[in-house]
């Protein structure tokens, strides 16, 4: 079959080459942006005289009726047109005839490709962005049940301060409002046009870019064309902000995994989102939050391969930049599956108030609130109210109870400067709500932290 092309070629392209060459059978996901792109530059070239009106009525209802050709599935794609654009611009052709061979006037594939991925990419900014929406809404709900839930804070995942599991929760939300941050200074940021650069250079014809800008929703149009035709910074930022926030997934689900296991079991997920084993007929296995932690690394993948793409491009296109839209396309669905299921995982999920709890009567997590104590109460040098601490923690390690268990006789003959109004310090829910500190864990700071992501999230215009 002749390519369009083909004018300088003597001979055919091989069957081999059309498959390594051939993007058609990824690229067809642009459809979408690939039609309102050839909309806009139509009316633009129309505005400029460059078609006539009834051109570009043709063209208008010759690419509707593609469109409709590719939504009812009765599209015939065919490796040999290479790209999308070119399987579209023959079908357009093939239903209206020269106005359609026209269409591709003023314009290369290169900035073709250029605007439609990059409008695609703009989207699913705002697409994923509002997933995140949802998952933040849905830690806010849950921290508001349990802004005095006792639940041992940890580093090294040794226990170490008393903190309420809202408190908790808000970290992840705090995480995610970054990545939604992330996703719209990325959008604002690449919300520029590359219709009109042509092949690198521009074009010798009188058109206007700003006009196919404001039809497409660009805030302007770029600076250099050599550029233009050639960047993918704006890929390789939602691949870049995808990982990011797989990051923070991967990181809950590891929580839930080991949070949902008999040694922890804070939590329960529901039978809806969790599996059985093929032998082992008492398991039930987290599933979900592991899957969510091993696509972390698919993603990676996915931004690691195109930055390796783009390491040693010369200006301007060249076909390796091809490689860049299916990795993109992988990451973009992982991330809407992932928030999705994590999402419906959290609010379906059973929270254990009574095994958190008992988690925090283990590790002397109050230790600090005795060295506080001895700091603010008694006039005991930071350095050696630690030291003295760690003589109670060892005399309750003998006794075979928790620091906030001690009995006041027993710290006061570690310490005679120990007076009997520490005991109320020892106790975990005082702990807790001593933290009043701003971002603290105290449950009057936790409540704020509600208030300050939920205003967030109804300033957000998603």
């Amino acid at each position: 079959m002749e390519k369009m092309w083909s004018g300088r070629f003597s001979a055919s392209a091989s069957s081999l080459l059309d498959q390594f060459n051939a993007s058609i059978m990824f690229d067809r996901e642009l459809y979408r942006e690939d039609i309102e792109g050839s909309l806009a530059h139509a009316a633009m070239l129309q505005s400029r005289g460059i078609l006539s009106a009834e051109e570009l009525e043709a063209i208008r209802g010759g690419l509707a009726q593609v469109r409709q050709e590719i939504e009812s599935g009765e599209f015939e794609w065919n490796i040999s047109d290479e790209d999308l654009h070119m399987a579209i611009e023959k079908r357009l052709t093939a239903l209206i005839g020269d106005a359609g061979k026209k269409l591709h006037t003023a314009r290369s594939r290169n900035d073709q490709v250029a605007v439609d991925f990059r409008r695609y990419v703009l989207r699913k900014d705002l697409e994923i962005a509002g997933q995140l929406k949802t998952l933040m809404q849905t830690l806010i709900d849950i921290a508001g049940r349990h802004t005095e839930t006792l639940l041992p804070g940890m580093t090294h995942l040794q226990h170490a301060q008393p903190i309420n599991f809202g408190f908790h929760l808000l970290a992840y939300a705090s995480m995610f409002k970054r990545d939604i941050d992330r996703l719209l200074s990325s959008r604002e940021r690449n919300n520029v046009s590359p219709l009109g650069c042509a092949a690198l250079a521009g074009t010798p014809h009188n058109i206007d870019r700003s006009f196919t800008a404001h039809e497409l929703g660009f805030d302007s149009v770029s600076v250099n064309c050599l550029d233009t035709v050639s960047d993918r910074d704006f890929a390789l930022e939602i691949l870049f902000n995808i990982s990011t926030m797989m990051m923070h997934v991967s990181r809950l689900s590891e929580e839930l995994i080991l949070w949902s296991s008999y040694e922890f079991g804070f939590v329960e997920l529901s039978d809806e989102y969790s599996t059985g084993s093929s032998i082992m007929p008492q398991k039930k296995n987290p599933d979900v939050p592991e899957l969510l932690r091993g696509k972390t690394g698919r993603v990676y993948g996915a931004l690691m391969g195109l930055l390796t793409v783009m390491k040693g491009l010369p200006l301007a296109y060249n076909k390796d930049t091809q490689e860049d839209k299916e990795g993109v396309f992988d990451a973009v669905a992982t991330a809407h599956i992932s928030l999705e299921i994590l999402n419906e995982a959290l609010k379906t999920m059973t929270v254990k108030p009574e095994n958190m709890l008992a988690a925090s009567k283990k590790g002397h997590l109050s230790a600090t609130d005795l060295a506080d104590y001895l700091v603010e109460r008694c006039g005991v040098p930071f350095r050696e109210a630690h030291f003295i601490t760690g003589k109670a923690v060892a005399r309750a390690e003998v006794l075979g109870i928790d620091l906030s268990e001690i009995a006041f006789g027993e710290l006061k003959a570690i310490d005679e400067r120990i007076g009997e109004d520490v005991i109320p310090h020892l106790q975990l829910a005082h702990s807790m709500n001593a933290r009043t500190s701003s971002g603290g864990t105290a449950t009057v700071r936790t409540l704020e932290q509600i208030v300050h992501f939920e205003n967030y999230l109804k300033e957000l215009d998603l």
